[in-house]
C-alpha cells in the first residue's frame, strides 16, 4: 500500500479569511436546508482526512485514482481528497445545492489547496440520483446526511454508490455520535423510529461490507467515519 503524505503547517491570513468566508456560506445555507445539509458546521480537518483515508492509501500508487465525492458542501472534505490526490487522479464533486456547487467552482480557481487539482476536478450541480451510472470510480466519499433520510431514501443512494463503484472500490461515511439516543430522548415517536430505521440498515451495511470503522472526535459534533468495501466478485445486493 502506498500513502500520499498529507500538509502540514498552521493557517495563513488568507487561508483563515477563506474559512470564515466558507463557515459563513456552510451556516447560512444550513439553516435553510437543513435536512440536506445535516450539520451544524463544516467538517474539520480531521474528519476530512478520515473520509480521505482510502484515497491517501491506495492498492496500486502507480495507477490514478477517480475519486467520486457526493454532498461536497463549501469543499472542507474536498481539501482532504485534494490532499491525497496525484498526478492523474480524478474527482467528481457533486453537490445539489447550487450555492454550494458555485462555491465549489469559485474555490478551484482560487483556493490553494483546491487550484492544484482542478484540472482534474468537475463540480456537479445536482442530486446523485441524477448523475447517471456510466462512469466507474476507485472511491467514494459520501458526506450526505444518512441520519436525516428515510431508510428507503439511503437504500437507493447506496445502491447507486454499489453501481459505480469498482468491484474492490471503498465507499467511506460518516455518522454523528450519538444521534440515534439524542433522538430518543427529544424527538417524536414517528422521528425516532424513522431514524431508528435508517440506523438499523446503515449498521447492517457495515457488518456485511465494512473493513474500518474510526471515532473522530475533533469535529463538532464528533463522528464515526465507516469505510467499506464493494465485493470484488459478488454484486452486492440491495440495500433494503
Amino acid at each position: 500500500m502506498s500513502e500520499t503524505p498529507g500538509p502540514a503547517g498552521p493557517l495563513t491570513a488568507l487561508k483563515l479569511d477563506e474559512r470564515l468566508r466558507d463557515t459563513r456560506l456552510f451556516l447560512t445555507q444550513a439553516l435553510r436546508t437543513f435536512h440536506a445539509t445535516g450539520a451544524i458546521a463544516p467538517s474539520s480537518r480531521a474528519l476530512a482526512d478520515a473520509l480521505a483515508r482510502y484515497v491517501h492509501v491506495r492498492p496500486d500508487p502507480d495507477r490514478p485514482m477517480n475519486v467520486l465525492e457526493v454532498g461536497a458542501g463549501t469543499g472542507a472534505v474536498t481539501r482532504g481528497i485534494a490532499a491525497a490526490m496525484r498526478p492523474g487522479d480524478t474527482v467528481d464533486l457533486v453537490e445539489a445545492n447550487p450555492q454550494f456547487a458555485a462555491h465549489l467552482e469559485g474555490l478551484l480557481k482560487t483556493d490553494p489547496e483546491l487550484s492544484v487539482i482542478a484540472d482534474g476536478a468537475s463540480v456537479h450541480a445536482k442530486p446523485i440520483g441524477e448523475m447517471g451510472t456510466d462512469r466507474r470510480y476507485d472511491a467514494i466519499v459520501s458526506g450526505l446526511p444518512f441520519a436525516n433520510f428515510t431508510s428507503e431514501e439511503v437504500g437507493e443512494i447506496v445502491d447507486h454508490y454499489f453501481a459505480v463503484l469498482r468491484p474492490g472500490g471503498t465507499l467511506s461515511f460518516y455518522g454523528y455520535l450519538y444521534t440515534k439516543e439524542v433522538r430518543a430522548v427529544i424527538a417524536r415517536r414517528s422521528e425516532y423510529l424513522r431514524q431508528a430505521r435508517t440506523s438499523w440498515l446503515v449498521q447492517d451495511l457495515v457488518d456485511r461490507y465494512g473493513i474500518r470503522s474510526e471515532r473522530i472526535l475533533a469535529n463538532l459534533p464528533p463522528a464515526w467515519v465507516h469505510h467499506l468495501r464493494r465485493p470484488a466478485t459478488v454484486p452486492p445486493p440491495r440495500a433494503r
